[in-house]
């Protein structure tokens, strides 16, 4: 993370000219994160270890002499919010870069603006790839939906130690990322040879999965594919057990929380 934060802040440097610096004490970067809401582990995790980084960098002098000044806004995991902090941080702060935002719909709502603005905008954890196509103002340090969404499809037919031809997918239809994600997992799953033999959504907020996980019951697929983040998934993964589901149950990178 500090290697990546640095080519980022010389990059940036570059691009908006170090002469735009003089006089300044400190380089402004800014962090987009949610540290409050649904995902708020996802976004404390963050700026955990971007602190961490900024701290190591500061300690051996900063870049150019001058210490980093990390600003941090909390946008509760929306877009709008998202793309207002970014707008306060180009144009207020005076932010030389930004880091985050940390789920995929925030990114692409904060993308525009940075790219507009030629304002180098990093995120560590959005994976859609529609991201990084915003602009060549806009970066990511992770993989992508289309590779996960891939490698899970194929675990799911081959690598559960059971013979698995068919597979459910119950995906969140406000989400960028699990748009993404059902997207390639279902291409890939039929390609191999698998059977998508139900596939139900939901929008973001819902609590009661019951309609969806009813209907999926009724075509006993082998395995239950939730591309969602964690706070909804252990909601699905409650209920479908309390339905009588019992097949292995696969999500992605968004399952990664203690909670």
């Amino acid at each position: 993370m500090k290697r990546v934060f640095l080519v980022l802040l010389i990059v940036s440097l570059i691009f908006s000219g170090i002469g735009s610096l003089y006089g300044a004490e400190t380089i402004k970067v800014g962090l987009i994160a949610p540290l409050t809401g649904p995902i708020a582990t996802f976004g404390q995790s963050v700026e955990k270890g971007v602190r961490m980084a900024v701290d190591e960098i500061n300690a051996k002098g900063g870049v150019l002499g001058m210490k980093i000044e990390l600003l941090v806004e909390d946008n509760q995991a929306k877009a709008e919010e998202s793309a207002n902090i970014a707008r306060k941080f180009i144009e207020q702060d005076k932010v030389v870069a930004i880091l985050g935002p940390v789920i995929s719909s925030n990114t692409l709502a904060a993308a525009p603006i940075a790219q507009q603005s030629k304002v180098p905008l990093l995120t560590p954890t959005a994976t859609n790839p529609r991201v990084t196509q915003v602009g060549n103002y806009i970066f990511r340090v992770c993989f992508v939906d289309d590779f996960q969404g891939t490698v899970m499809a194929r675990f799911a037919k081959t690598g559960l130690g059971k013979r698995v031809s068919t597979a459910a997918i119950l995906y969140e239809k406000t989400s960028d990322y699990s748009i993404g994600l059902a997207k390639y997992f279902k291409e890939t799953f039929t390609k191999i040879g698998g059977k998508i033999v139900a596939e139900e959504s939901f929008s973001s907020g819902d609590q009661d999965f019951s309609a969806q996980l009813t209907k999926i019951k009724g075509k006993n697929p082998d395995v239950l594919y939730v591309p969602s983040y964690y706070d909804t998934a252990g909601l699905i993964i409650k209920q479908a057990r309390e339905l009588g589901i019992n097949v292995p149950i696969l999500g992605g990178d968004g399952f990664d929380s203690p909670q």
